[in-house]
């Protein structure tokens, strides 16, 4: 038996049968919603952004979606190759003294704070201070959740909370693990179905407790991209009452007869 290289999605090789799957997920936020989060988790202001250290964490994120057999779009691989750019420029001694003596980092500044006004116009972030703003973790009031229930997708946490959440847990719970998809007894179907009977059982259930049953790395995989999948289908409301608590999911259908399956 071929031994899977570390880092790899592991294709099954025996025929087909009804548990056979092809993970392939669109990732449904963009790079500009990565680098915010990035700058968020290691409090740097936008002005003075550490691009080394940005690039890194960046180019590492890429790394575990593609590994997770998410699709990466090609705007996440331009970003990639401005950040590194970026990088190879502030690299070079005195680069930033030619030349207009621009800031090589206004080339990453400018696009963000263009970001970020789109974002007040859609009234996304509210008279909050630019680096104190909650962009992922929306505090809104019931009367406006149950309004927004009925649309496609809606998530308070977002998908590199959610990616940040799930690496932690496989480090405590299974260190030192490669993240490798291995052909196993469940499938992607059989999960969504598992979540979503729990939620209807539960009506909330904690990020964590999704995986209380999973001992292997891929049992592990394939919760979160259940999770995922269910997610983008608009399926679930992913929240956290405030930064600090635990992820929570709930269900968005209304009643529990509704058997809609992703």
């Amino acid at each position: 038996m071929a031994h899977p290289e570390e880092n790899e999605i592991i294709e099954r090789k025996h025929p087909p049968d009804p548990t056979d799957y092809e993970v392939k997920l669109e990732i449904f936020q963009g790079p500009m919603e990565l680098l915010l989060h990035l700058i968020r988790k290691n409090e740097v202001d936008i002005f003075d952004i550490p691009i080394a250290t940005i690039t890194d964490q960046y180019l590492a994120y890429l790394d575990l979606m593609k590994i997770l057999n998410i699709n990466v779009a090609g705007d996440f691989l331009v970003m990639a190759s401005t950040l590194l750019h970026i990088k190879s420029r502030l690299l070079i001694p005195g680069s930033d003294e030619e030349g207009d003596g621009e800031d090589p980092r206004e080339e990453l500044t400018r696009p963000l704070l263009e970001y970020l006004r789109l974002k007040e116009a859609a009234g996304e972030l509210l008279d909050r201070e630019l680096l104190d703003r909650d962009v992922f973790a929306h505090q809104l009031s019931a009367d406006f959740k149950r309004q927004l229930e009925g649309e496609d997708s809606f998530l308070e946490v977002n998908l590199f909370q959610l990616l940040d959440a799930f690496r932690t847990m496989v480090e405590q719970r299974l260190p030192g693990t490669p993240l490798i998809l291995a052909a196993e007894q469940y499938s992607l179907e059989e999960k969504t179905a598992y979540i979503l009977e729990s939620l209807k059982t539960r009506g909330v259930i904690y990020f964590q407790e999704l995986f209380a049953e999973d001992r292997t790395i891929s049992e592990f995989i394939i919760t979160f991209l259940a999770i995922l999948e269910l997610a983008h289908s608009g399926l679930l409301r992913i929240f956290q009452n405030d930064p600090e608590k635990d992820i929570q999911l709930e269900a968005l259908f209304e009643d529990s007869g509704d058997s809609r399956h992703v």
